[in-house]
């Protein structure tokens, strides 16, 4: 080989450890993003005036001595959209596992869905979802989740096609 071959290939090895490098850089850039704006989220949801019970349209929040309103504990988990529809699980102190899975708690027929696809797992009086490394990702709301995150009565899980809820 001729020395500027070997030049042009040493060149060529050094761009391509630093698209390496800068990738890298810019995918800790992301999950840092997504961590602040749960924590964001998290925040602002704790700041939230909560809502009078006559406008909940449900069964009030209990005050505790200390003034904070702790809100009722979900009780089912219902699935809102997709091929199964209208299906309901009732919460109790086991996790809850979902996918295709036929070992899963809720077995999805979703293409969407992976084998097993997501954990709900109660922890203390809260429930929290996480991603078990899903091929097409497990959203709360609208954010994908990158870590465990509490789950609130009312919000959307959405795997896939499918979209599941907590309710009281």
């Amino acid at each position: 080989m001729s020395e500027l071959a070997i030049t042009v290939l040493q060149f060529g090895l050094l761009l391509l450890l630093w698209i390496l490098i800068l990738s890298i850089i810019a995918a800790q850039g992301r999950d840092m993003m997504v961590s602040k704006r749960s924590r964001t989220r998290a925040s602002a949801q704790q700041a939230a005036p909560q809502p009078a019970p006559a406008e909940a349209g449900g069964t009030p929040a209990t005050v505790h001595h200390s003034g904070q309103t702790q809100r009722p504990r979900p009780r089912r988990l219902v699935v809102s959209e997709g091929p199964l529809v209208g299906t309901e699980v009732e919460l109790g102190s086991a996790p809850i596992m979902l996918g295709r899975a036929q070992e899963c708690t809720v077995v999805l027929e979703d293409d969407y869905a992976s084998g097993k696809h997501a954990r709900l797992f109660p922890q203390g009086s809260r429930w929290f979802l996480e991603d078990l490394g899903s091929t097409n990702g497990t959203f709360l709301g609208e954010e994908q989740l990158t870590r465990a995150s509490t789950v609130e009565p009312g919000d959307r899980i959405r795997i896939g096609k499918t979209v599941l809820e907590l309710r009281t």
